[in-house]
């Protein structure tokens, strides 16, 4: 699959990949939540996802063979729609390629994917609520807010 940005070339991230994905989810926490993040932990779980894909996958964009921004994608069930939901999670465009399309390449890809797989049932995604800039990046995109609000219960 082709991106139409011709410099942006995203790809299904490998195993390989681990050490930066690990860098731009500890940066993506920092940035929007003020969060440190484990180093080990996250490391860990990064590699544990390249072990089990039926968990999910990771996209990688790159300009000129250096990376710039990743995504990652989990699913959940929708007895609803009898079909599953890709979450998009994790995104992370390093600051000065950002405003440049990789975002853009990044969701138009797996945007094409998703609805290649007969599986699929949409793409939905959450965000830290004060992020206004990725609301607008969203929105943007076509995504729309749903009336539903996340709760979590940590371990």
């Amino acid at each position: 699959m082709v991106t139409k940005n011709p410099e942006i070339v995203v790809r299904q991230a490998t195993l390989d990949d681990s050490t930066i994905l690990s860098q731009f989810n500890m940066s993506m926490a920092e940035e929007t939540e003020g969060r440190q993040l484990d180093q080990t932990t996250v490391n860990a779980g990064v590699k544990q996802l390249f072990r089990d894909s039926r968990q999910g996958f990771y996209l990688m964009a790159e300009v000129g063979g250096s990376a710039r921004g990743s995504l990652m994608i989990t699913y959940e069930w929708s007895d609803w729609r009898n079909g599953l939901f890709w979450w998009i999670q994790s995104v992370y465009v390093v600051p000065a390629a950002r405003r440049s399309g990789v975002f853009t390449a990044l969701y138009q890809y797996v945007k094409k994917m998703a609805q290649d797989d007969n599986a699929a049932c949409g793409l939905r995604l959450y965000m830290e609520k004060d992020n206004l800039p990725a609301r607008a990046v969203y929105m943007a995109m076509g995504m729309d807010t749903t009336p539903y609000q996340v709760f979590e219960d940590l371990f």
